[in-house]
Formats: C-alpha cells, structure tokens, sequence
C-alpha cells in the first residue's frame, strides 16, 4: 500500500471559531451578517447548514443584520401597501396585549406564516417583527429626501442622510434596496439625492425604514423656489 504524506502546505488551515456563537465560524458569520440568505445559505453541506441554520449571528431577529434589515421594509411594505384584514389585525393586535381571545376564522395560522406570531403548541406570542407590523400601521410616514453619501461594495450596504430626519446622522440601509427600487446599479448611487417615505419620529437610525423609494422628479424651467417669510416660526 503507497503511503500518502501529508505536508503542512497541503492542509486547510482550521477556521477561526466565531466568538458569538458555537456553530459558525468566524468568516461564516461575517459573511452571513451582510446576507439576507444568513449564514444557512453559505454552506453547502447538509450536515452543517443543520448546524447552522438557527445561528443568531445573522438571524432576522438579531438587530443590525441584513436578514433583520430586509424584514423589517417586508413588514413596513406589508402594514403600508396591502395589510392584514381588520379580523386579522384585531387577533394580532390582542396578541400584543397578552389579552385572551378565539380564532374561529383561523387567522393565528396566517400570522405564523408571516412570522409575526409564534406558538410553542401551548399557547401563542406577538413576534418582534408582528410588532414592527402593528407599529408601521399606527406611525406617522413623510415624504422625505435622502441623500446617499456612500454604498459598501462588500457589505451592500449605503449610508443615507435622511434630510427630514437628521442632516448630520448617516443612516444604514440595504444598498439593493435602493439600487433595485430606482433601477441603478449600486456604484452609481453615491452623491443622489432619492425620494422616500420614511418614519421621521422614529429615535435610533436603524429604526428608519424607507419605503416608496424613487428618484425625484425633475426640476423644470417653471419652477419657483419659495422661500420662507423671515420670522416664520
């Protein structure tokens, strides 16, 4: 039998493990933080995307990642442009309360779907993103400018200025959302100026959620600039 020697050169070096949770390692995580596929849609395998697939390194409920980004606009569109019946919203909204109630019409199977309740067969719960739901129904929405400063390639992220918001607080957004919305590619939209509706009483810049995105209209040869009377309040 011919002996096989194994040479350092010819090993895979070990992946560094990631330090915020067991079942990923480090470049995974990275990876599947930037991802709206999480990590589970960067392996391969069958045995290790089973390991990986409820990792909250890049999980929609984890706060800051691409998963969550891309869920909350979904739930933002979905309370804003076509929601839920008013039987359905009402059985969400007792949910909130923690008040009892009956589904005859079977709604609650919907919500599950949706993931915006859950239920452990015992009883159900309002989801973080079934409350990002009922938010987006109650909040006020602008019309607002929003200036792009710059796009990550590697990310895909872009940092805006949402004028009506803050002129001086980089926001983060999903850079496809915007490039896919206004139908652009992704290098061309730093220095753009967009149009959007966006919830300005919202406190932390990653509760922003833009929506109705599209490049201004032109500004013709009638247009009149109006300027405020001094003293106006």
């Amino acid at each position: 039998m011919t002996k096989i020697e194994i040479r350092p050169e010819n090993v895979r070096p070990a992946q560094t493990p990631c330090p915020n949770c067991p079942c990923c390692s480090s470049p995974l995580c990275e990876k599947g933080r930037s991802s709206v596929m999480q990590c589970l849609g960067h392996v391969g395998d069958s045995t290790a995307a089973v390991t990986v697939s409820a990792c909250p390194c890049s999980a929609e409920t984890t706060r800051g990642t691409h998963a969550w980004r891309a869920a909350q606009v979904q739930a933002v569109r979905h309370a804003t442009e076509n929601p839920l019946s008013k039987d359905a919203e009402m059985i969400l909204r007792v949910l909130a309360g923690g008040q009892a109630f009956q589904d005859p019409a079977g709604h609650l199977q919907g919500l599950l779907a949706r993931r915006y309740a859950h239920t452990d067969r015992e009883s159900w719960r309002i989801t973080m993103l079934g409350r990002r739901y009922l938010s987006a129904l109650d909040e006020p929405r602008y019309a607002s400018a929003v200036y792009v400063e710059s796009v990550d390639l590697k990310t895909r992220t872009a940092t805006v200025v949402v004028i009506g918001w803050h002129m001086n607080i980089g926001v983060t957004v999903l850079a496809d959302h915007l490039a896919h919305a206004v139908d652009l590619p992704l290098d061309s939209l730093p220095g753009r100026y967009l149009d959007a509706r966006v919830n300005l009483g919202a406190a932390d810049p990653d509760d922003l959620v833009l929506t109705r995105i599209q490049l201004p209209a032109p500004i013709t040869s009638d247009y009149v600039s109006v300027r405020p009377l001094r003293g106006a309040r």
